[in-house]
Parts: C-alpha cells; structure tokens; sequence
C-alpha cells in the first residue's frame, strides 16, 4: 500500500460516513412528519409506523457495516441489528398495548443509544466529527429510560411520545453529516 492509497480510502470512507448520516437524518424527519400527520388517528399508520423505526434502524446499521468493514468488524453495529430487530418483532406482538410498546422502545432506546455511542467512540479516531453521536447515542439511553417510566404511567401513551426521540436523532445525524461537510481539509488529511 502506498502513501496515496490510506487517504482516498479514507475520504472515500469519510464521504460514505457524511452521506449515510444524512440519509439518516432524512428518514427519521419524514418519520416525525408522518407520525405527526398520517399516524394521527390511524391505528394502522401507527403500528406500521412503530415497527418501521427500528426495523429501519436495522437495516441502516447493516449497510453502514458492511461498507465500515463488515459486522464482525463492528460489534457494536452487529449488536444493534440483532437488538433493532428483535425490538420491531417485540413492538410488533406488543402492539396495541402501548404501555408495553413503550416499554420496549425505551429498553431499545436504551440499549441502542449504548451501541451507537460506542460505535461513535471506535469510529472518533478515523474520522473525528463524532461528538454529536456520542451525544446522541447518551441522550437515546436517557430518553429509553424516560420511557420506561412513562410505560409505567395510567396516561394511555401513543406513538407521538416517541416522535420527539426521533426528531433529536433526526439533529443529531444532521449534525454529524454536517461536521464532516464542512470541517477544514487540514483536518481530514490528516
């Protein structure tokens, strides 16, 4: 391998990375904007809905680990398909209760947001920029717990509750394309 070859590979890598947060971001404000319309008094919209989230967290996780190197290289990515997975099958038997729907989306919040900050941890020292999904991954594990605690409340919850979640997550992917978009050059070389 020459001198030549780790840069490209790694702004090819980097570029991957700025695009995948932004595809990111994209779907999960279309998924607020879709809670917050078409979910709205649709029991159905809002089933699919629910299920949708992590089921997409899942196969985001799998593209982005693959192209990062594969699964077995990364744990935490592997760890948060199998954890999305399950979760969309368990909200999916879950449902209509949506206490126990809440319940499991905070303990998957929870657990996610531990794998994504650990994944944002491996990834600080290729590519920097990784602050705000180390912010994001805390904040997830936070919001689960709240969660948890609002399952527990007589108020009946619906699938606006977590639509807040989302939209932070949606800031938290945007942030992070953005800082790799715009960091100065000096930065990425080296």
């Amino acid at each position: 391998m020459n001198k030549h070859t780790l840069p490209t590979n790694h702004a090819a890598n980097e570029g991957w990375l700025k695009r995948y947060y932004f595809v990111r971001a994209v779907f999960s404000i279309c998924w607020v904007v879709a809670v917050l319309t078409v979910a709205q008094g649709s029991p159905v919209a809002s089933a699919v809905l629910l299920v949708a989230y992590p089921a997409w967290d899942a196969l985001a996780n799998v593209v982005d680990g693959r192209r990062s190197g594969g699964l077995a290289a990364n744990r935490t990515q592997f760890l948060n398909v199998v954890a999305s997975l399950a979760v969309a099958l368990a909200l999916a038997v879950s449902l209509p209760d949506m206490h126990r729907v809440l319940a499991v989306f905070g303990a998957w919040a929870i657990l996610s947001g531990l794998l994504q900050l650990g994944t944002a941890v491996r990834r600080w020292k290729s590519y920097g920029a990784q602050w705000a999904m180390v912010l994001s991954g805390a904040q997830s594990a936070l919001a689960g717990a709240v969660f948890i605690g609002q399952a527990r409340m007589p108020a009946e919850p619906t699938i606006a509750t977590v639509a807040g979640y989302a939209g932070f997550g949606a800031f938290y992917f945007l942030v992070s394309a953005l800082l790799l978009q715009f960091r100065p050059r000096r930065l990425r070389a080296g």
